[in-house]
């Protein structure tokens, strides 16, 4: 007569007897879209012949890792910021994942190390660090080895990190848009900038190129917080001199409090000033005028984030990033410039 073993089957013995992947067997308990129906009636025949009996709670990993992953960011309501974290909720939906996120206040040392300390569990799962700003890349630079990360980064990531991060690359794409407004006659093109964790973004690296290529003047740039009231501010200064004719804004908050500013000193969009946003946010075509601006694909980063985490953690091959490049869209905020 053979003996049960009373040990109790795990989902890596699933995975292994199954043939498949860790990642695999949790899309089917998960009822995941991305498994098709050969494999799928496979592993459930597996599961039933070991007698598996899945615990959504229980560790994903014999590094006792849960089946979960931790967002930690600074914002969640810009848009980038939000969009991104749609694309991991999304995805992590379809891989069986639970989302949970951690705000760090501030990139200052305490509230950096507290956020470091609540991911760095052993059983907390892994975590994705949403790396726009300076709080984000402090906590991405300050985990621990042991502890599985992935970040979405500004274009090109951040210099002496190991860590896989993922980025759009808007560089191009600020050249592109600088470079539209050059060919509509403009002599020049400013820039009201938003934070850059290094202080030199992408999208200011491209408008520069730009104007260095064309031979045209490179204006100082302003830098505005995230805030509106910044930017408005940084508006201002621009309505004030009459000779800026074409701006190029670090996101399309911005770009909407540049042109209030524009309005109330009596300087018509575009007839007198052209404006690009960046980002493409949901209203950005339903304003008056409709904005031009780059559209950015954050909610495909937050996918591909999710993504390259579940491949850490089951200790597969990172994917394949395939992103939609940043593309210039234009709407009704740009102009040829006038003759004066």
């Amino acid at each position: 007569m053979t003996r049960r073993s009373s040990t109790t089957p795990s989902i890596r013995d699933v995975a292994a007897t199954a043939g498949v992947s860790y990642q695999t067997v949790s899309r089917v308990l998960n009822d995941s879209p991305r498994v098709n129906a050969d494999t799928r009636s496979h592993v459930l025949e597996v599961i039933a012949r070991l007698g598996y009996r899945p615990n959504r709670a229980a560790r994903a990993l014999g590094s006792g890792r849960s089946n979960s992953v931790t967002v930690v960011t600074a914002n969640t309501t810009l848009y980038g910021y939000a969009a991104t974290l749609q694309g991991i909720e999304e995805a992590a939906r379809s891989e069986g994942f639970a989302v949970g996120v951690r705000v760090v206040e501030s990139d200052g040392p305490a509230d950096v190390r507290h956020a470091v300390e609540h991911v760095s569990d052993p059983d907390a799962g892994g975590v994705v660090v949403i790396a726009f700003d300076t709080a984000g890349a402090e906590v991405l630079r300050a985990l621990p080895a042991k502890v599985p990360a992935v970040a979405a980064t500004e274009a090109g990531g951040l210099t002496g990190v190991s860590r896989s991060m993922i980025f759009l690359d808007e560089r191009q794409a600020a050249a592109d848009a600088t470079r539209h407004l050059l060919n509509l006659g403009h002599h020049t093109v400013h820039h009201v900038a938003i934070p850059s964790e290094s202080g030199t973004s992408a999208r200011r690296a491209g408008w520069r190129t730009a104007l260095e290529d064309a031979g045209a003047l490179v204006p100082e740039v302003l830098t505005a917080g995230w805030d509106v009231r910044s930017a408005y501010e940084a508006g201002v200064r621009l309505a004030a001199e009459r000779a800026v004719t074409a701006v190029l804004c670090g996101n399309d908050d911005t770009a909407l409090a540049v042109r209030r500013a524009l309005y109330e000193a009596g300087r018509d969009v575009p007839g007198d000033v052209s404006i690009i946003g960046f980002d493409d946010v949901p209203g950005a075509a339903y304003w008056t005028p409709a904005l031009t601006t780059v559209r950015m694909d954050f909610v495909a980063l937050g996918r591909a984030c999710l993504t390259a985490i579940a491949a850490e953690l089951a200790g597969e091959p990172q994917p394949p990033v395939a992103l939609s490049p940043p593309s210039l869209v234009v709407r009704e905020s740009t102009a040829p410039r006038r003759n004066n």
